[in-house]
């Protein structure tokens, strides 16, 4: 008996490779005009770059794939490249931030750039003396203070708006949306007023906390409840049904169901205070050296650090500036892809 061989499907609609190679020389090519037409006129920088590139290949590929399926397939080829171009095009600007914050960033880190302060030693001395230790310090107890104040109002708010929905559920929304458009020196400028501001009060990295709560509190709360909304209303009530009352339904089923979600909430909510300035400038005071108490005296944080480095105006404290920013991006990058692994975990397990 003969053996039956298995027949690959023909696939016309997929490239082949010589289909690859000539897009390559065509991408290849248009770089190239593109390269040659900024050179030669008066162009300049990577925007006018990457517009004549989108030209060159989108017409190019049309031509090539009107002459071999026709008219139809030329107009997509069009859209097919101008929505690459429009994602290159929409990437290029985070690639260069990137690789320009760490390029620069971490030409002022060296082995003593975490555990010494700027106490001794001015933003404009040499890159191998002072650190950043005070300022890490700080904005890890803001960050702190932050959380222990907006976490459980954040969370309490959201269980109100989605599980209790009281009388004052949409006025609630109304204020927490607001609350999410103010400007974060609006949020330093009312504690200023308010606790600092002919009170006896000096500046503290606790002022400062409270301001970011102010920041915190509606990222917190809006997460929170597009999370809790997406509990199945099933397991709420069979909760009720087995004889629980609401509030041991929404402590012992709700919450652990999203528990996930919510992390997530508070990830963003970190991650929306880590790099404001505005409402530490009028709050916290700065500091050059460390501050383990912040209830008490100036109060250092990494965006203050920042700032001053560039007020500075010396190519040393630019660089210290660099380092900062470097610093800051890393947390926020680390704190929103934890968000995102956490977000794709299920909410029911």
């Amino acid at each position: 008996m003969t053996p039956v061989t298995a027949v690959s499907p023909i696939k016309p609609w997929r490239p082949t490779r010589r289909d690859y190679i000539v897009q390559c020389g065509i991408l290849v090519g248009s770089f190239l005009a593109s390269y040659l037409v900024i050179e030669n006129t008066g162009f300049a920088g990577r925007l006018p770059l990457v517009i004549f590139f989108g030209i060159f290949a989108i017409t190019s590929l049309a031509i090539l794939s009107g002459m071999k399926r026709g008219k139809e397939a030329a107009k997509d080829a069009v859209m097919a490249g101008a929505a690459y171009t429009g994602i290159f095009a929409l990437l290029l600007p985070v690639a260069s931030i990137l690789w320009t914050v760490t390029s620069r960033g971490t030409a002022a880190i060296y082995s003593g750039f975490f555990t010494t302060d700027m106490s001794q030693d001015p933003f404009s001395s040499t890159l191998d003396v002072g650190g950043i230790k005070h300022a890490l310090i700080g904005t890890i107890w803001l960050i702190v203070i932050a959380l222990i104040i907006s976490v459980p109002l954040g969370i309490l708010t959201a269980l109100y708006l989605t599980e209790i929905k009281g009388p004052g559920s949409a006025l609630i929304r109304f204020l927490v949306q607001a609350m999410s458009g103010i400007p974060s020196i609006v949020a330093g400028l009312f504690i200023y007023s308010a606790l600092i501001s002919g009170t006896g009060r000096g500046f503290s990295g606790f002022m400062g906390a409270l301001a970011l709560s102010i920041l915190m509190i509606p990222t917190v709360a809006r997460t929170a409840e597009e999370v809790l909304k997406l509990v199945p209303p099933d397991l709420r009530e069979a909760g009720l049904a087995l004889g629980a009352t609401q509030w041991k339904t929404v402590a012992l089923v709700v919450i652990p169901a999203a528990k996930s979600g919510l992390v997530t909430a508070v990830i963003l909510g970190v991650a929306r205070i880590a790099g404001e300035t505005a409402p530490l400038l009028f709050t916290t005071g700065g500091a050059d050296d460390t501050n383990l108490n912040p209830f008490d005296g100036n109060m250092g944080s990494i965006p203050f650090y920042i700032w001053k480095a560039l007020i500075d105006g010396s190519p040393e404290a630019a660089s210290r500036a660099w380092a900062g920013i470097f610093i800051l991006m890393l947390a926020v990058l680390a704190l929103f892809a934890l968000a995102r692994f956490l977000s794709r975990a299920k909410i029911v397990k």
